[in-house]
């Protein structure tokens, strides 16, 4: 190693072992202390849960955008609830899509014979990766919590319904 990387280098492990014992002898709090000062909007934009907005149907599917648009270019991420009872019918999406279960319990099959039985479980804490190009499909079965799942993305994304042989279905007429 030259001398002037192993300085640096010696630099570097210090300052974060600096840092490292700062961050030990930070006060600590509890969530019984009372909250500080709300963040700067500039540094720290944020919206609080009553206030994020869900489109769709309270007893179907809803979504609320966190950012982009899933309609063009560029990075999206959406929050989708199932709500119980409610599922999508087989189809695919021509990109990748990756997804976080935050709560409940959703539902997934990679059948495009549609049986909401047939599904199985990716409880709250599974990572799910949607390939490209691959059918299935997904919702919350009757009886339980919604299915809240965070969703990311690279726009823009079409979503293509197959039959019952996996192949996509002609476009509805009335450009539904």
């Amino acid at each position: 190693m030259y001398p002037i990387t192993r300085t640096l280098l010696g630099v570097g492990v210090v300052g974060l072992m600096a840092i490292i014992a700062n961050a030990q002898d930070a006060p600590s709090a509890s969530v019984s202390d009372p909250p500080g000062p709300v963040p700067d909007a500039s540094h720290i934009p944020f919206i609080p849960p009553d206030k994020v907005a869900w489109t769709g149907s309270p007893t179907g599917q809803q979504t609320a955008t966190l950012f982009g648009d899933s309609n063009k270019p560029g990075m999206y991420g959406v929050l989708i609830k199932w709500n119980p009872g409610a599922f999508s019918k087989p189809h695919f999406h021509d990109q990748e899509r990756y997804i976080y279960v935050v709560s409940g319990t959703w539902w997934v099959s990679s059948s495009s014979h549609y049986d909401p039985k047939n599904t199985y479980p990716m409880p709250a804490g599974s990572v799910v990766k949607d390939v490209a190009n691959t059918v299935h499909y997904d919702g919350a079965r009757a009886g339980g919590p919604p299915a809240v799942l965070e969703l990311v993305g690279m726009g823009p994304v079409k979503t293509i319904p197959v039959g019952e042989d996996g192949k996509p279905l002609p476009p509805r007429s009335g450009g539904n």
